[in-house]
């Protein structure tokens, strides 16, 4: 049983990080090599992983997607450390709407343009995006957000990444307190009350079956 539990926990933890690593913004310092538009379809598997059409269009199985190719610096350690080598790493530029996840984007042409700008010339630049690029499966990251760089020598933290785990930290050890707290006064007082009363029921069923083998014992003793 506690196998069990130590099993569970370990993959509701997994599970959680992933959605978190996921959902949460990322930051890639970058060169823009060229952007397109290419025609998708997505499958049954891969569909979860796309935004819905842009705002004011209707959903379609099939549709126009916006990608912006780049030369990505390599990092390490979580992306705190930056590497002087590169790699290709292609994203996806989608509306995210009202919807999820939540960081209300509505400017997708607008962000295209920008890149096309950017592909122009020289310059590096730091694009903010969420999501995994898988290959197999055509999954792109979703870029939210591309700005310039004076130099590619930048190292880019991620302070709300930061500040929302450390009030999750924080708001976890406040509902472990509370919840101490009121087993402490609420549960703990009716299981000890259970226990007792069982320990009671137990010691009268004892006496009882005590008093019949008594009393069979005296029948035995007249025979």
């Amino acid at each position: 049983m506690h196998r069990l539990k130590i099993t569970f926990r370990v993959i509701a933890f997994t599970v959680f990080g992933l959605f978190l690593h996921y959902v949460l913004p990322q930051h890639d310092v970058v060169k823009i090599t060229s952007t397109e538009i290419i025609r998708t379809d997505f499958s049954g598997f891969n569909r979860i992983f796309y935004a819905q059409a842009d705002s004011g269009a209707v959903e379609q199985p099939t549709r126009d997607l916006r990608l912006i190719n780049t030369d990505k610096k390599k990092t390490f350690l979580l992306g705190f450390m930056p590497r002087d080598k590169t790699e290709v790493m292609v994203y996806r530029n989608e509306d995210t709407g009202w919807i999820w996840p939540p960081y209300f984007k509505f400017d997708s042409s607008d962000l295209q343009a920008e890149s096309a700008s950017v592909a122009r010339g020289d310059s590096w630049a730091v694009i903010t995006h969420y999501g995994w690029r898988v290959r197999w499966a055509s999954i792109y990251p979703n870029a939210i957000a591309v700005k310039l760089l004076d130099s590619p020598d930048v190292r880019v933290i991620p302070w709300f990444n930061i500040f929302l785990f450390g009030f999750l930290i924080v708001g976890i050890a406040f509902l472990r307190a509370m919840w101490m707290q009121f087993r402490e006064r609420s549960i703990d007082p009716l299981i000890d009350s259970a226990e007792d009363r069982f320990d009671e029921a137990s010691a009268d069923i004892a006496e009882q079956k005590g008093r019949v083998t008594r009393w069979l014992g005296t029948w035995k003793k007249k025979s």
